[in-house]
């Protein structure tokens, strides 16, 4: 492999092949590391998400329940003015239809 240069790259501790065996056996060994530590983070990380989803999912719940009542109450409402509304188009029917004293 070259250089920035275009140079050759030359191990500091000279050509031998151990030195470059030495060095790829500490690479594996730290990228096994921060793999495991990478995934901790993920972990932790994904962890958290699912503790916010559960929260928003229970929110969620609260606010269905919320809206169903309401939902019922304002049908509850409705249907009592409905009543009334029948109920005094059937007086001033049955007064109208009465002839004055």
């Amino acid at each position: 492999m070259s250089g920035p240069n275009g140079e050759p790259h030359v191990p500091v501790g000279g050509a031998g092949g151990n030195d470059e065996e030495e060095e790829e056996e500490e690479e594996e060994e730290d990228g096994d590391s921060f793999g495991e530590e990478e995934y901790a983070a993920i972990n932790s990380m994904l962890d958290q998400i699912n503790s916010c989803l559960d929260h928003l999912e229970e929110k969620n719940d609260y606010l269905h329940a919320c809206l169903k009542e309401l939902l019922e109450s304002n049908r509850q409402t409705r249907l009592e003015f409905q009543q009334q509304s029948e109920q005094q188009s059937m007086e001033a029917d049955v007064q109208g239809s009465q002839p004055p004293v």
